[in-house]
C-alpha cells in the first residue's frame, strides 16, 4: 500500500517530472534553483504563486527557490538532508510501501501514552534506533507513542519546538523513508503513534519565509516568540491552508494516528472560524473511517475544544493535557510552591480531587500565577478520556535548571502511590521516557543554534532562575549550557538502569499496574460519563469512585500524605491493587488502594 497526500505547494512528483509551487507574494521574481542547472525562472501569478515544471526529474533531486539573490529551501520540504540552511530535496512519498493496509486504529479509551524525544530516547537518537524499542514498549503496556516534534530545526539537536520547516522530519533522526517505518512497525505491534506539532510559531534560525511571504506572521497579534502566526488576516487564506495541509499530511503520508498541538492558546485566530475549529474539522473528514485522535495543549483550559458529540465521539479534540493534575500531584509529593506550583499551594488536595471529579482544577477562577486572570471554562460534563493525565513529561522535567525527574524530589513510597494514581485512573495516562523504570538521567533543555542565538538563549535560560536563590552568585554555573553537546548527552536515557535494582522493581511495578489496566479497567471505559464522587477523609486521605461504561464501580482509596490516617478506610468491591499495608487498621502514609465492583461480573 502506498500514500500521498496532494497539497497545493511544494514538490510534487508527477507526469514524468515534478511540479514546484511556491506562494512568494512579498517579493519580486523567483527562480527555481537546481544544482548543475541554470536557475528556472518560474512563472508568478498576481496573487503570489510561483510555478515551475520540470521533466525528466525525481526523487532525491535537490533544489531551492532563488530570492533576491539568496536561494532558499521550499517551506514545504519533505526533506532536508543538510538541515534547515541547505537545499531540499525531492521525495516521492509513493516509494514507501506500507505494511499496514489492515490497520485502523485504536480507540482512545484503549490509549496508554509515552511521551519520547527521538533525539534522546536511545544513544543512537535515530528512527531506526526508536523502531527497535518498540517491541519493549508494546510489553511494557504501552499502546501509543508521543513523540515530541520532528518539524526540521536548526542544527543536530533540539527539542523540536524550534522547527522552521513543518514538513521534514529533521534528518538528524534520519529520513522520512525511516520514519515511515518506525510507525509500520509501531502498527504491525498493535501501538498507536501521536506527533507533536507546533502552529503557534516558527523557530529564529532557519525561517526564510520573510523572503518569501512576511505576510505568513502578522503585527496584530503578539505570542511569547514574537510575531504570531497571520491566522485571520485578509490575506490568510494560504498561511492557513500550509498549517492545516500540514495537519494532514501526518495523518495521510505518514499514517499517524493523530497530532498533539503545542500550546494552543497562543494560536490567535479572530475570524469568523478559528483555525482549531478548521483543522480539526478537516482531520476528521480526511480520515473518516479510522481512529485518530487529537489532543490539545491548552493553558486556557477551553472546554470548548473537547465537547463529545450525540454519540460521545470528540466533535473536534479528543483530550487535553491536563497540568492542573499534574501541578496539583507534584505540589502534594515535593511540597513546591514556587511558579506556576503557587496556584496549587494552599490546598493542593482539593485541586487534585476536582481533576478527578470534574476534569479542570480551574474553571474559571483567578490564577494568582497570571496576574489575577480567570483562567479555564466548566468541564465537569466532559467524561475522563477528555484529560491527559501524567506525573512527568517534557516540560515539568526539562523547564527545570537541572532537569530532575520526580525520583529525585520525592520519596520513592510516594512516587510509587503516584504512580498507580495515574495508571489506573479512567483518565488517558501518559509516561515519560524512563519514567517507568525511574530513570536517573536528567532530561534537560539543549539546543543548537548558530553562536549569537546560542548567546541569546543561554542568558535567556539564566534569567529564567534569576529568582531561585541556589542559582545566585556563583551557583549559576550550575545551569547546564543549552548549547554544550554534553548537555544533550546527559539527557540520553540509560538503557543499562532497567536491569538493575532497584529500577527493576520499578518496571515491574508499571507493567503489573499497565496489565491490570488493560484486563480490568479498559474494557468498562466505553461510554463512561461523568468523572468521580470524590469523598475527603481526612488529612490527605480520600476516596474517589467513577462509575464506568458497563456501570460497574472503580473506586481508589489513597492517604497521599507521610502521616497514616487512622479512621476507618471504605472497601468498594474486589481489591484490584495496594500499596504496602502495615499490621494497623490504618491507612500508612501515601497508601493507596484500587477497588472495583462489577457485581460479580469477572
Amino acid at each position: 500500500m502506498r500514500r500521498s497526500h496532494v497539497m497545493p505547494f511544494g514538490a510534487t512528483v508527477e507526469g514524468g517530472g515534478v511540479r514546484f509551487r511556491l506562494w512568494a507574494p512579498d517579493c519580486g521574481p523567483v527562480a527555481l534553483h537546481l544544482p548543475g542547472r541554470p536557475d528556472l525562472p518560474m512563472d508568478k501569478s498576481g496573487d503570489g504563486w510561483a510555478e515551475a515544471f520540470v521533466p525528466d526529474l525525481g526523487a532525491g533531486a535537490r533544489y531551492g527557490f532563488r530570492v533576491g539573490g539568496h536561494v532558499v529551501p521550499d517551506p514545504a520540504s519533505r526533506h532536508q538532508p543538510d538541515d534547515v540552511h541547505g537545499l531540499s530535496a525531492v521525495v516521492d512519498p509513493l516509494g514507501y510501501d506500507w505494511n499496514d493496509g489492515g490497520w485502523m486504529g485504536r480507540p482512545w479509551e484503549q490509549a496508554v501514552l509515552y511521551e519520547l524525544h527521538v533525539g534522546a530516547f536511545t544513544p543512537e537518537g535515530t528512527f531506526s534506533a526508536a523502531r527497535d524499542k518498540l517491541a519493549y514498549l508494546a510489553d511494557l503496556g504501552v499502546t501509543a507513542l508521543s513523540l515530541m516534534p520532528l518539524a526540521d530545526f536548526a542544527g543536530g539537536r533540539g527539542w523540536g519546538y524550534d522547527g522552521v520547516l513543518p514538513y521534514a522530519p529533521d534528518s538528524a533522526y534520519g529520513t522520512p523513508d525511516e520514519f515511515k517505518a518506525l510507525v509500520d512497525e509501531a502498527h504491525r505491534l498493535g501501538l498507536m503513534v501521536l506527533l507533536d506539532v507546533v502552529y503557534n510559531h516558527l523557530g529564529p534560525e532557519g525561517n526564510y519565509l520573510h523572503a518569501t511571504a512576511k505576510r505568513f506572521f502578522t503585527h496584530r497579534h503578539h505570542t511569547p516568540w514574537g510575531q504570531a502566526v497571520n491566522y485571520d488576516g485578509d490575506d490568510a487564506g494560504p498561511v492557513r491552508a500550509f498549517f492545516i495541509h500540514n495537519a494532514l499530511y501526518w495523518l495521510v503520508e505518514f499514517h499517524l494516528d493523530g497530532l498533539r498541538l503545542d500550546a494552543v492558546h497562543t494560536i490567535r485566530d479572530d475570524g469568523a472560524r478559528h483555525v482549531l475549529d478548521e483543522l480539526a474539522e478537516r482531520a476528521r473528514s480526511l480520515c473518516a473511517g479510522r481512529e485518530i485522535h487529537l489532543v490539545v495543549e491548552n493553558d486556557a483550559n477551553a472546554a470548548r475544544l473537547l465537547e463529545r458529540g450525540r454519540t460521545g465521539r470528540p466533535r473536534l479534540y479528543s483530550a487535553q493535557w491536563n497540568d492542573d493534575f499534574h501541578h496539583a500531584l507534584h505540589r502534594l509529593l515535593t511540597g513546591e510552591a514556587g511558579g506556576y506550583y503557587r496556584d496549587y499551594a494552599p490546598d493542593p488536595l482539593d485541586h487534585l480531587l476536582r481533576c478527578l471529579a470534574e476534569g479542570f482544577a480551574f474553571q474559571g477562577e483567578q490564577s494568582d500565577h497570571r496576574g489575577g486572570l480567570a483562567r479555564g471554562e466548566p468541564s465537569s460534563h466532559l467524561p475522563p478520556a477528555a484529560f491527559v493525565s501524567f506525573l512527568q513529561n517534557h516540560d515539568h522535567v526539562g523547564n527545570r535548571a537541572l532537569g530532575e525527574r520526580i525520583d529525585a524530589l520525592a520519596a520513592p513510597e510516594a512516587v510509587r502511590a503516584a504512580c498507580a494514581l495515574v495508571l489506573m485512573a479512567p483518565q488517558v495516562p501518559m509516561l515519560f521516557q524512563g519514567e517507568e523504570w525511574g530513570a536517573t538521567t536528567p532530561f534537560l533543555y539543549f539546543c543548537d543554534l548558530a553562536p549569537e542565538l546560542a548567546r541569546k538563549v543561554r542568558q535567556g535560560r539564566l534569567h529564567e532562575f534569576v529568582h531561585c536563590p541556589e542559582f545566585h552568585g556563583d551557583g549559576v554555573h550550575r545551569v547546564p549550557d543549552p548549547a554544550a553537546v554534553d548537555t544533550f548527552a546527559r539527557s540520553k536515557l540509560d538503557w543499562a538502569e532497567p536491569a538493575r535494582a532497584p529500577h527493576d522493581r520499578r518496571l515491574a511495578e508499571v507493567r503489573h499496574l499497565l496489565a491490570l489496566r488493560h484486563r480490568e479497567v479498559v474494557p468498562r471505559l466505553a461510554g463512561t460519563a461523568g468523572g468521580a464522587q470524590v469523598e475527603r477523609l481526612g488529612g490527605g486521605a480520600f476516596v474517589a469512585r467513577w462509575r464506568l461504561g458497563d456501570d460497574s464501580v472503580l473506586s481508589v482509596v489513597s492517604n497521599l500524605s507521610s502521616v497514616p490516617y487512622a479512621g476507618s478506610v471504605p472497601g468498594g468491591g474486589r481489591l484490584l491493587y495496594s500499596t504496602p499495608a502495615t499490621d494497623s487498621d490504618a491507612l500508612p502514609g501515601w497508601g493507596l488502594l484500587w477497588y472495583l465492583d462489577d457485581g460479580g461480573n469477572r
